[in-house]
């Protein structure tokens, strides 16, 4: 997943706009974080996330290629 696919599915899940389908799915993780770490058959593994900035708020989002997920973390109030 490259820069533009993930501000494209930040911006998307700021926003408000239902996923397309086929898409990858996305996960909410508590608010702040800036590292998710995924758990898959009792194996952890680090998401790192990077800032992201849309509409004046804040959010890191990390993609795993082993769930294909993308996950979110808010960083700013609504």
């Amino acid at each position: 997943m490259n820069e533009k696919q993930m501000a494209q599915i930040v911006e998307g899940f700021s926003r408000k706009v239902d996923p397309v389908p086929g898409q990858v799915k996305v996960t909410r993780v508590p608010d702040y974080k800036t590292v998710y770490v995924e758990e898959i058959d009792g194996v952890g593994r680090s998401i790192v996330m990077t800032e992201y900035q849309v509409d004046g708020k804040t959010y890191w989002a990390g993609y795993s290629m082993y769930s294909q997920t993308v996950f979110l973390s808010q960083a700013s109030r609504d």
